[in-house]
């Protein structure tokens, strides 16, 4: 066995280190929990993961709750609140966790309403209403509305899986708030239970005696006699002009005059009021066409101001960043230091156009200095995703990419909320940003603002040292100064997400002691238990507690990655997640070439998103509640549905880098143990192919036997699977044949073609037409030696491999990490003598063309060479496109279907591909997703049908849709075997189709 690691002793991996204490409230929660059970029809969990799944929001806060509850209707919700009541346990109602003030965190029970509470009940197009439960996610309103010509107005940046509940909860608003205001702008009516289990209707209007209509008596008298008593303070109180005031409770609108709107006065109470369980929503008339303007100025302060004299000309948006957040993502801006994200609507793409064009005329005479006007919804997506990304793009801020800075303990490169969401009168936006970047300056931090420029209110995140005790004391101050900044600027320190715990302690610097002691009574009239989300926005916790990395290690954990974009800190890639949660979206949109998260899209499971498994690692590392370290099995299990796709390294905002942290878990979880036997079987596949190769007739025929199920068994290989057929000869075999008896080709320019494992041994025709087409490119395709050579002016012949080489690919998945570093370390002495700038190495699985680029570097981080190779890594198309510029592909003028391999699209881009498939006539987009094969994965016994649920998500529909002449492309030797062994079509590599039309003598692209 081996020993055990300083992580795994302290998270209580070692004998002895439970307390009484701790046994005493694991006790107290399963007696909990039963309770709960007995009580509700749906969910309910105590378990390690499913707590530690909810310790976190999108803020930098932690709370632990005891028990998680997911209600299936309004009696469940009654149900718990009486069973939390009767023990005097705190309720915290959560939607998707994308808060980013803590508030979506809490102690005792939290309601999770996103697994069943999440239907629309009722759409009336003529009312423009919808009635929704608060699960809802916002998207799926949307779809609903859409085929009437209506929207549900506001609408964040997480709209693909924030929830309406939490919308309602946080008063959220979006980027179109100019136009459609704020959620409580158009809430008509809540249903909520109080904690005390009272039930409400808040609606607008009074009976006849003055009283909010709605209530049960006991409320309706206090609220009315609480507003009777305090009509100057109400009236008098709160700052005018500012279109995002979202602290505070809303109280005013409780006065006469404002129609005594309690719903509008519950929006944005962070669930410390009651608890939603319906909600009648107000739906506005979405314009048939739209058109985005993009207004470039010289600099920030000069966008800031110009932004609020584009309001008459009534824009749907008015968004604003700077060139220091947008970096290498402003392909397709205009020339500028700053820009401005404006969108017009209209009855028609000509009208829309129209007015974008007229807006534009005026911003040119009043300072932009350029703009570029998008019609094309394609086209405009692309860009709206530069905005949308930004929250977690502004979390990593273009630094050192996390290296220590000078205390020695801050992290440049990370940025955290905190004080994301402030908002301004807009006239006053300008002279703000001013005053802000100053004291950013002046406490010594940096921040990357953007936002709705529109509304005043301004999105940052700050490089915050939340790690230190003088890191957290200057956070505590700079807030402090902020918040006086704001309000001397005539500000709401929350202009979209609400106070919850990052901002509350600071409401009586906005409100004064009086409003604020007034906030606290209205909190005690509704929950005088203080059962709801205690902590939040009345009586909160300091806005430096609970802060969620307190218990993370305080120094490197030791690990096998060189996590070079995280200065070799785990602890440091684990903390890249944020929680914006844009893993736990449901359906990739129409167009879309996202991958991220299959696995989560297959099972709508929180654990088995890219946020989720982040959370987990990031309790295993604070060992509180996952307390078994590198051996937990809650992180082993979360982790067991990871496809190792890598699609959230390139789709995460914040490049969350999941696959190399399963392969780091794995490697650790399994030292001195047993492995599944999968591990064996798939993870050491290029050493069973060497040796099965000599024997591949007999072995397929085998294969189609009763023996096969036997050999499936053994080998930890889900039974549904066929075993793929062994190459009756290799591609290096007949590389070797064909040059003994042709000779190898005279002249070109010689690129080294890497025999990877899936080519050589199971798809050879693959090998063969890339050879093929790169040689009537005019290249020299060679393939390296199987062991060392001095470096040589020209290759030499290959020869037959005893050992062969490998990328690694299959043992890193495994998390089989010493065995990938010798292989690898191999590769790299056999290759470093011969590719050299020039003479590039041509890879055709993407699979281990993204092993190559990336994980070869990060394992080998000592090796020099190791970097040099992977930079050498080109793809088919690359190649192509970079030494023969000039060659005509054979055209072939026909559709195309399939699906980008993921790896590809995460690690390689595909940028060259699409240029080479239009110069060939290949017409048509590729889906995004994962085929859910992915390797080792899909053939994993327990995996085959998460496997089929990701295969169906995008490429099965898009195969099936696709029409005879289609041509199926599919580069990944997964993805092929995939459709093969689902019953969709045959699927090729790119080079197959090439290879087949310069056979057939195809025209050529110009002929």
């Amino acid at each position: 066995m081996a020993e055990r690691t300083e992580m795994d002793k302290r998270n209580g991996g070692g004998p002895g280190t439970s307390g009484r204490g701790r046994d005493r409230a694991a006790a107290a929660r399963r007696d909990l929990a039963r309770e709960l059970t007995a009580a509700v029809r749906g969910e309910v969990s105590a378990a390690a993961a499913d707590r530690a799944l909810m310790t976190m929001d999108a803020s930098n806060y932690r709370r632990v709750p005891d028990a998680v509850v997911a209600p299936r209707d309004a009696e469940d919700v009654a149900a718990a609140l009486r069973v939390c009541r009767e023990r005097g346990v705190p309720v915290v109602p959560r939607g998707g966790g994308t808060s980013i003030a803590g508030q979506a965190t809490g102690t005792g029970v939290v309601l999770d309403f996103t697994r069943h509470l999440r239907r629309i009940v009722a759409l009336d197009p003529a009312a423009r209403t919808a009635v929704v439960q608060p699960g809802v996610i916002l998207d799926d309103l949307r779809a609903a509305a859409a085929p009437h010509g209506l929207a549900f107005g506001p609408d964040p940046s997480t709209h693909s899986r924030c929830t309406l509940g939490g919308m309602i909860g946080n008063n959220s608003c979006g980027s179109h708030s100019v136009a459609w205001g704020t959620t409580a702008d158009n809430v008509h009516t809540l249903d909520l239970l109080t904690y005390g289990g009272e039930p409400v209707r808040a609606g607008r209007g009074t009976d006849p005696e003055g009283r909010p209509t709605g209530l049960p008596p006991r409320l309706r008298d206090g609220v009315k006699a609480l507003v009777d008593r305090e009509l100057a303070l109400l009236r008098t109180g709160y700052p005018t002009g500012l279109p995002r005031r979202i602290s505070g409770y809303a109280l005013d609108a409780l006065l006469p005059e404002a129609g005594t709107d309690l719903a509008r006065a519950l929006t944005g109470s962070e669930g410390t009021l009651g608890v939603v369980t319906e909600a009648t929503v107000r739906l506005v008339e979405a314009p048939a066409a739209r058109a985005l303007a993009i207004l470039a100025y010289p600099d920030e302060s000069a966008a800031a101001e110009a932004a609020h004299t584009l309001l008459p000309h009534h824009p749907l948006t008015v968004e604003g960043m700077a060139a220091d957040l947008v970096g290498k993502r402003a392909a397709g801006l205009p020339d500028g230091g700053a820009w401005l994200f404006v969108e017009t609507g209209g009855a028609s793409r000509a009208e829309a156009a129209a007015r974008a064009e007229a807006l534009c005329r005026a911003a040119r005479a009043d300072g932009a200095t350029g703009h570029t006007l998008v019609t094309d919804p394609a086209g405009q997506r692309a860009l709206w995703r530069i905005r949308e990304d930004a929250s977690g793009a502004a979390s990593r801020l273009p630094d050192d990419g996390g290296t220590a800075r000078a205390s020695g303990a801050e992290r440049g490169g990370e940025a955290w909320p905190g004080w994301e969401d402030c908002a301004v009168p807009p006239a006053q936006l300008g002279p703000y940003l001013r005053d802000f970047r100053a004291l950013l300056t002046q406490h010594g931090l940096r921040g990357t603002p953007y936002g709705h420029f529109g509304d005043g209110c301004i999105h940052v995140r700050i490089d915050f040292d939340l790690l230190t005790p003088p890191g957290i004391r200057r956070f505590r101050e700079f807030s402090t100064d902020l918040a006086a900044l704001v309000v001397a600027h005539g500000g709401s320190l929350s202009g979209e997400h609400g106070d919850g715990q990052a901002r509350a302690e600071l409401l009586p610097a906005m409100y004064g002691e009086e409003l604020v002691g007034l906030f606290g009574r209205f909190k005690d009239l509704w929950d005088p238990a203080a059962g709801l989300n205690p902590g939040m926005l009345v009586r909160p916790a300091r806005l430096d507690d609970n802060l969620r990395f307190a218990l993370l290690p305080k120094g490197p954990v030791p690990v096998e990655f060189g996590y070079p974009h995280d200065g070799g800190d785990f602890s440091a890639a684990v903390r890249r997640c944020v929680g914006v949660a844009k893993c736990r979206t449901e359906q990739l949109g129409s167009g879309s070439t996202d991958v991220m998260c299959p696995s989560y899209r297959a099972t709508g499971e929180e654990q088995h998103s890219t946020r989720g498994r982040a959370r987990l690692l990031h309790e295993m590392l604070a060992g509180e509640v996952v307390t078994d370290g590198w051996r937990s099995p809650e992180v082993r299990d979360a982790l067991d549905l990871c496809l190792s796709c890598k699609g959230c390294r390139s789709d995460c905002p914040v490049g969350v880098d999941m696959a190399t942290y399963k392969a780091e878990f794995l490697h650790h979880h399994y030292a001195g143990r047993l492995r599944p036997a999968a591990h064996y079987a798939m993870g050491r596949l290029p050493q069973w192919l060497r040796a099965a190769a000599p024997a591949a007739p007999v072995l397929n025929a085998l294969a189609r036997t009763p023996l096969a199920a036997v050999a499936k068994r053994l080998g930890g290989i889900a039974p549904e699977r066929e075993i793929p057929e062994l190459a009756g000869e290799t591609f290096r075999r007949w590389w070797w044949r064909r040059h003994t008896t042709t000779g190898a080709p005279a002249g070109g320019r010689t690129v080294v073609l890497w025999p990877d494992t899936f080519t050589n041994f199971l798809s050879p025709e693959v090998g063969r037409a890339a050879v093929r087409v790169l040689e009537a490119a005019g290249l020299r395709p060679l393939l390296p030696p199987t062991a060392p050579l001095a470096a040589h002016p020209v290759l030499p012949l290959p020869r037959l491999p005893r050992s062969g080489l490998c990328c690694g690919l299959t043992y890193v998945s495994t998390g089989q990490l010493t065995q990938a570093r010798a292989v690898m370390r191999r590769t790299v002495d056999v290759l470093s003598p011969l590719v050299r700038p020039g003479r590039p190495l041509v890879v055709l699985e993407p699979s281990c063309a993204a092993a190559l680029r990336t994980d070869l570097p990060e394992l080998l981080a000592d090796d020099p060479r190791a970097a040099r190779l992977a930079a050498a890594v080109r793809t088919f198309a690359e190649v192509l496109e970079e030494l023969a510029p000039d060659w005509a592909p054979p055209r072939l003028d026909r559709p195309i279907a399939g699906q980008t391999h993921c790896h590809q699209h995460a690690v390689l881009g595909d940028a060259a591909d699409r240029r080479l498939r239009e110069r060939a006539g290949l017409d048509g987009t590729l889906s995004g997703g994962c085929c859910g094969l992915a390797g080792n994965f899909g053939f994993e016994r327990g995996h085959y049908d998460v496997s089929v649920a990701c295969a169906e998500d995008q490429l099965l529909p898009a195969v099936r849709e696709a029409g005879p002449d289609t041509e199926i492309l599919a580069d990944g030797f997964s993805c092929r075997t995939q459709l093969a062994q689902l019953g969709a079509r045959r699927g090729r590599h790119l080079a197959e189709v090439l290879a087949e039309a310069l056979e057939a003598g195809e025209p050529r692209e110009g002929s």
